[in-house]
């Protein structure tokens, strides 16, 4: 249970160091070019993933901060539940629970969430995300696989 409350420890630190730099050394709305198809732009998300409900007035920060926090608790039981075994899922959970601590912390201090990272094609802009919405995406992208194929992360024993 310990080393995955490092992992998601510091999955929130990379992620509230990273916030603050793009605060502090971006301008709003403002595209710096890293490579291409992949900008840093700084934007304030008010609402959920993909800027859902974030014009709906300020009772959208309460409502998913409490979101945020409930779902914190209960993957924090969940893993510390989960079997010695089932690692993948105590990896993507962690992943799952940093993130939502990242942008917990947002929402709180802030009243929003702090996204910088811009990937786009041509003309056409992914929404803004950040490193705890990346944990998120990874965290679900390890439990969907390994709920469809369960035996992908799975050591295979040798023949006798």
């Amino acid at each position: 249970m310990r080393n995955w409350m490092i992992i998601a420890a510091a999955i929130v630190i990379a992620d509230q160091i990273t916030k603050y730099i793009a605060s502090a050394e971006l301008k709003m709305y403002e595209a710096v070019a890293v490579m291409p198809m992949f900008n840093f732009t700084l934007m304030h998300n008010e609402g959920a993933a993909f800027s859902f409900l974030s014009d709906a007035g300020g009772w959208q920060r309460w409502f998913f901060t409490i979101i945020s926090f409930v779902v914190s608790i209960v993957l924090i039981f969940w893993i510390k539940r989960l079997k010695p075994e089932e690692k993948f899922q105590a990896l993507a959970f962690t992943f799952i629970l940093g993130g939502a601590i990242g942008n917990l912390i947002d929402r709180v201090l802030l009243g929003y969430v702090v996204d910088f990272i811009d990937i786009y094609y041509n003309a056409y802009h992914w929404p803004a995300f950040n490193i705890a919405d990346s944990a998120i995406t990874i965290g679900v992208v390890i439990l969907i696989v390994d709920t469809i194929f369960p035996n992908v992360f799975q050591k295979k024993s040798k023949p006798d």
